[in-house]
């Protein structure tokens, strides 16, 4: 690995603080540059499989190849967390000959954006029950803020406090994380932070964060983990590691701030929004490009041969089904698209002409990448095809207006996913209406669903048609200013699989194996 000093030179960038050798964090006010922006590349994928489809390997690859083409460019990636490296998912440092450096403490403890995110979260949660305790004086009756913690653990979903039952969610699907990620600066994160919604009076007023006077506490246990973190790939090129909600509960984005970063200092800014594009890509676009006015100028869809055919129950020729919805979907944000195939080595070539066919039907662009294998060496035609794209305009979409109804926001997002009807019980029915009724009622809705279908049912694979969808739950993230709509069984904390990936790590003679 490079010294970290150096991997910064070559983004101009002179004033960062070092975390050790090889990691660092960037002190840089984007808003204050007179560069205009680069252009935006977004990588999304089709639904996601058990084998992994390697966005974020793609992602490296891309921008090695980029690199090598004398291309001022960086990838902007999400940090892991450590449910999913102890889980069944792994981390999210890459594969092969593109991955980012250090791997194990990226994986690991990074520079600590997560611990500081979860502190401040259990932060305001030890706040709020000093209050009840110490004579209540706001009147709390009902407490809406969880506690998080950033591991898999099951028996977290349901616990009694003295007063009341509660519940904890992995910290990636936390409204401080979602915050941290939306964030234009450190004031737009205080006041964010203010607004957090924590709880309700016995008359049923709204009780914020910023009436226990908590929120220059919290705010201080983030200072640093609002700047972006540098680290680096195999070849030493420059990628940027920040923030990490996930995509199937929250916006699946990395930050705001890192992004809009990249856009100031580089030619190609390169960033994945998590799971399918029915996730974090429709995210991105529907929240990420609505609150920072920053829209990809192309978008590459990463597929494979083996997901395409789980997806079709182990038929290529129905998987490719999937691929179309993505395409579809896709063509409906953005004009400029290229499907890139992650090559295995067990391919073969009627099948990979079979998914060229397709994108020859949907006339978008189709790319052969070989990363995972090549390194540096394997996106060079894909990079060479967005330098191309990236000059085309495209347009804007947006799926609502921010005066639409909450209700019609909902539906106009399932009918994306070609949802036919949206069950909505009574209960859930009272409370949108009184969020419509109240100051929240502008803000965009966040679909929570499983990721491995379209629908929000994960048995149905493929591009299920004509399909019901149902809402289980609603609740208002005032602070990240979005809404969040359960649908089908959701759970905002994972467990721990039979066969976790903590059963393979080993520390022999102080060598680390497993972590990856």
């Amino acid at each position: 690995m490079n010294n970290i000093n150096f991997v910064a030179k070559k983004l101009n960038l002179s004033d960062i603080d070092c975390y050790g050798k090889y990691m660092a964090k960037i002190n840089y006010d984007y808003e204050k540059s007179n560069n205009e922006d680069g252009k935006l590349i977004l990588v999304t994928s089709i639904n996601p499989t058990p084998y992994g489809e390697g966005k974020t390997t793609l992602s490296i690859g891309l921008n090695d190849s980029f690199n090598k083409l004398n291309k001022k460019s960086v990838a902007v990636l999400r940090e892991p967390s450590l449910g999913p490296v102890f889980g069944r998912k792994g981390g999210a440092i890459g594969g092969g000959r593109a991955r980012i450096e250090p791997s194990l403490d990226i994986n690991l403890h990074f520079t600590g954006d997560f611990h500081a995110i979860t502190s401040a979260n259990n932060l305001l949660s030890s706040v709020i029950d000093n209050h009840i305790f110490q004579g209540n004086e706001l009147n709390i009756n009902k407490v809406v803020f969880k506690r998080c913690m950033d591991i898999n653990d099951r028996e977290l979903r349901h616990i009694s406090l003295k007063n009341r039952d509660e519940s904890f969610v992995i910290t990636p699907a936390s409204e401080i994380m979602a915050i941290l990620c939306l964030s234009k600066n450190i004031n737009d994160l205080k006041r964010r932070i203010g607004n957090i919604l924590i709880g309700y009076t016995f008359d049923n007023k709204e009780i914020y964060a910023k009436d226990l006077k908590v929120v220059d506490a919290l705010t201080i246990l983030l200072k640093d983990a609002i700047k972006p973190n540098l680290v680096q790939t195999l070849y030493g090129n420059p990628v940027i590691v920040h923030g990490g909600p996930f995509a199937n509960i929250a916006h699946g984005c990395n930050s705001l701030i890192a992004t809009k970063t990249a856009l100031k200092i580089c030619d190609y800014t390169i960033t994945e929004a998590g799971f399918g594009s029915d996730m974090g890509a429709i995210k991105f676009f529907d929240i990420k490009s609505r609150k920072g006015n920053i829209y990809p100028d192309a978008v590459v869809i990463n597929c494979t041969i083996k997901a395409l055919k789980y997806n079709g129950y182990d038929n290529l020729d129905s998987g490719l089904d999937n691929l179309k919805f993505h395409i579809e979907n896709m063509k409906k944000f953005n004009d400029n698209i290229v499907v890139a195939l992650n090559k295995f080595d067990n391919d073969k070539i009627d099948e990979i002409n079979k998914v060229e066919e397709l994108c020859k039907k949907y006339n978008v662009d189709f790319s052969i990448c070989y990363m995972y294998q090549n390194g540096e060496d394997g996106c060079i035609d894909l990079a060479e095809k967005l330098v191309r794209i990236c000059e085309k305009k495209t347009k804007h979409y947006c799926i609502y207006n921010d005066n639409d109804l909450i209700i019609d926001k909902i539906k106009k997002v399932c009918n994306l996913f070609g949802c036919k009807k949206v069950i909505i019980n009574d209960e859930i029915k009272n409370k949108i209406e009184n969020l419509q009724n109240s100051k929240f009622s502008k803000f965009p809705v966040c679909i929570a669903k499983t990721p491995v279908s379209i629908s929000d049912d994960k048995n149905k694979l493929g591009y299920p048609k004509n399909f019901d969808m149902t809402v289980t739950d609603i609740s208002c993230f005032s602070g990240a200013e979005f809404i969040v709509v359960y649908m089908g069984n959701i759970l905002t904390m994972p467990g721990l699989g039979k066969t976790s990936n903590y059963l393979n790590m080993k520390i022999i003679d102080g060598k680390i194996l497993g972590v990856d």
